[in-house]
């Protein structure tokens, strides 16, 4: 079964430095040159099928943390002719700000998270500033409400969510870090999410800063890498440059299972 996957990016944020996306940064890498981020949600779909990958963060979250919010993922799937109603699923890959929200806007949706991602989010270590600083109260609020209405199914490690669609736990970023492997018709696409926030994560093997086990973060990397044909079926979770490298819809959206126009070296 070949799926196609789009792109739909929610926010931005053109202010961001080198230094807050990569760990290790010496001097001729300039720090503080520009590294802008960008926000996604992806939707993958086949006929009736349609499941969302992360449901991104509200207008509120986004100006109090410092980014920019262009639109809801509501308003993104409807520029592809989709609405909540026809998001049969929803993996989540992990539980931070940016990529738990919005919830309540599916709310026929079956949520799909790791056992260890909610157990981290709503135990001991949220007594961590440091820990709790990118989950939002809010957000795991609504978690535990949908929790309470019988609509998540956890997962303990990898499994398939529908034929040709599976997760593969990873770590590294959170505990419960998953990412999501799609058959497409040129092949199985990886969405990394935050496993890779930037290619240069992955090809220099420098980490976001945002990390619970840096052992863990740099072998998903290369889990990811495995389970990918090749650079350009791996697609990051906040780079600007998957949409310059993919195809774009007319309405915006980037087709990442068409081929690149860009193959990155």
């Amino acid at each position: 079964m070949d799926y196609r996957i789009f792109a739909l990016r929610y926010g931005s944020n053109g202010r961001r430095r080198r230094f807050e996306n990569v760990i290790h940064n010496r001097p001729a890498d300039r720090p503080e040159a520009s590294m802008p981020m960008d926000f996604f949600v992806w939707a993958i779909v086949c006929g009736d099928r349609v499941v969302l990958v992360d449901t991104g963060s509200g207008p509120e979250t986004m100006t109090a943390r410092g980014h920019d919010h262009l639109r809801s993922p509501v308003a993104a799937l409807a520029d592809i002719g989709l609405g909540p109603a026809d998001v049969g699923d929803v993996i989540t890959t992990h539980m931070h700000w940016d990529h738990a929200g919005n919830v309540l806007d599916f709310p026929d949706a079956r949520l799909h998270v790791q056992r260890t991602e909610l157990a981290h989010a709503t135990g001991p270590s949220m007594c961590s500033g440091f820990l709790r600083r990118p989950y939002d109260l809010p957000q795991v609020s609504e978690w535990l409400q949908a929790l309470y209405g019988g609509r998540v199914t956890f997962h303990d490690g990898d499994d398939e969510i529908a034929p040709g669609i599976s997760i593969h736990h990873v770590g590294g970023h959170t505990p419960g870090m998953q990412v999501v492997r799609v058959a497409t018709e040129r092949g199985p696409v990886v969405l990394a999410s935050d496993a890779v926030h930037y290619y240069e994560n992955l090809d220099a093997e420098n980490p976001f800063p945002v990390l619970v086990d840096t052992i863990a973060y740099v072998e998903a990397l290369r889990t990811v890498a495995r389970l990918a044909d090749g650079p350009d079926h791996i697609i990051p979770g906040h780079d600007p440059l998957v949409r310059t490298r993919f195809p774009s819809t007319a309405e915006g959206a980037v087709a990442l299972h068409l081929e690149p126009v860009a193959v990155p070296s």
